[in-house]
């Protein structure tokens, strides 16, 4: 199993220790998107009058809608990838269907200048 870590961060001014396994630097990175994501909201006109029930709901709301908006870019890179893949196949299929024609053409073309051969 993986080694847990823990880091002390500061979120919003707070000291904080933060436990998980991922790594040291991973966890400092969320603390960085929080105190981002934090700060955006602080820069918003009338966020400082809001409660601090309210300020949370505003950062979770701000936090799920970048997750899903990222879900959604993902999941579209994941479909082109599987569009690609079968446009892939596709002309790979289209490929060795023309070198299978190529052959029999060949081998007709062959068999047609044996019969001039023979006629001459």
């Amino acid at each position: 199993m993986a080694e847990k870590h823990s880091v002390k961060v500061l979120i919003d001014g707070k000291a904080i220790t933060l436990g998980g396994y991922e790594s040291e630097e991973y966890l400092q990175r969320v603390a960085f998107y929080l105190n981002s994501k934090i700060s955006e909201l602080q820069a918003s006109a009338g966020y400082g009058h809001l409660t601090q029930d309210m300020k949370s709901t505003l950062l979770a709301l701000n936090i799920a809608d970048d997750y899903f908006k990222a879900k959604e870019q993902a999941d579209s890179m994941e479909r082109d990838i599987e569009n690609k893949d079968q446009n892939a196949y596709d002309v790979k299929h289209d490929l060795i269907a023309a070198q299978m024609e190529v052959e029999r053409l060949k081998k007709e073309n062959e068999k047609l200048r044996g019969r001039r051969g023979n006629e001459s």
